[in-house]
């Protein structure tokens, strides 16, 4: 064979292997989808102080395992101690505001029945005067007296009815529902609620990340300090559109991670994400913005998947948040089973290499 004819020949053969791939590639991406997009995710909490403060002490060190409870960090607490003192003496100032009104009711009341009293006595000598007047006995001008300092009670009688009255409505109500002693409470309760929070806890377990909190620093309430990451896990995959018209929920799958080269675990599809940040519009008063390209074929859209451990669920939730993986789908069908369980292990022993 000459040597035109070897390289005709090789030439040959790369063409039909490349026409072999490229179409192995075609029904592959449809048929059995894999994507080297995967990654782990945990939920990561933003530690940040409710009030603001100078920071006395940094209980935790990087990397550090917590509990839901443990202090993080703490607050100066002398500006807070002051605060609940000072709400301590407003509430102690309400109480001894209503021992003040009601001793003021008190006074008003004996009033009232003295008042009653003179008014009881000037009816008695009304009456009496009236009798003495139609018998002639007493000038008109004196029943007109006696009329007038009856008046004169009853007036006084109604003058002090209406200050009890007014001094009732200042009292309020007593024990525990004067709106003074709420007042005053509330303000207490306040300070105790901000002198608790001097203690920054962890709110749920995790570990704590990219901490550069020291003490000294000023911190402001609101803003994050420091972050946690928790123990939930979450693997999720992305890929083209196209790739995921023929899965649905429930398909298997199988996975290898970057940091685990060589080994492989089944998964099962969970969940399609609902949306992608490209499809998300805001109400923001401006008018709508075109998709420009100038390719002739565009970069295809992905979609995110959610995947689920089938017997190694715990695996991921001890895996560092960001970790990669590869993706493979299966179809229902065995021999598709097959190749797939053949691509991916492939992948798994490349990745001993890169």
């Amino acid at each position: 064979m000459t040597p035109d004819q070897k390289f005709a020949r090789y030439v040959r053969f790369s063409l039909i292997g490349f026409i072999f791939v490229f179409i192995y590639y075609l029904v592959a991406d449809m048929v059995l989808p894999v994507t080297p997009q995967a990654r782990v995710y945990h939920p990561v909490v933003q530690i940040s102080p409710q009030i603001s403060g100078r920071v006395t002490s940094v209980e935790v060190s990087n990397n550090q395992t917590v509990k839901a409870g443990d202090v993080l960090f703490s607050l100066d607490q002398d500006p807070y101690i002051l605060a609940k003192e000072q709400a301590q003496l407003t509430l102690d100032d309400a109480k001894l505001q209503n021992k003040r009104l009601d001793t003021n009711v008190k006074a008003i009341e004996a009033q009232i029945s003295a008042a009653k009293a003179k008014q009881h006595e000037q009816a008695l000598l009304k009456s009496r005067g009236e009798k003495l007047f139609k018998q002639k006995s007493i000038s008109e001008q004196e029943l007109e007296s006696i009329r007038a300092n009856f008046q004169a009670s009853k007036s006084n009688v109604a003058a002090l009815e209406a200050q009890l009255a007014e001094a009732m409505l200042a009292r309020g109500e007593s024990g525990s529902q004067n709106l003074a002693m709420r007042h005053g409470a509330n303000q207490l309760a306040q300070a105790e609620l901000n002198l608790s929070y001097t203690q920054v806890r962890a709110l749920s377990d995790g570990t704590v990340a990219n901490l550069q909190l020291l003490d000294g620093a000023y911190a402001l309430a609101g803003q994050p300090l420091l972050a946690i990451v928790a123990k939930k896990a979450d693997l999720v995959a992305d890929f083209r559109e196209k790739s995921l018209s023929n899965m649905k929920p429930g398909a298997k799958a199988l996975v290898v991670f970057d940091s685990r080269p060589g080994e492989v675990y089944e998964a099962i599809l969970d969940t399609f994400e609902a949306g992608v940040s490209s499809g998300q519009l805001s109400a923001n008063g401006l008018l709508s913005t075109t998709e420009t390209s100038n390719r002739w074929v565009r970069d295809a859209q992905r979609q995110r998947i959610h995947l689920k451990l089938t017997d190694h669920q715990d695996l991921i939730a001890n895996m560092p948040s960001g970790s990669r993986a590869t993706v493979q789908l299966l179809p229902q069908s065995s021999i598709g089973q097959w190749f797939g369980s053949i691509q991916i292990r492939l992948i798994s022993w490349l990745h001993y290499i890169y």
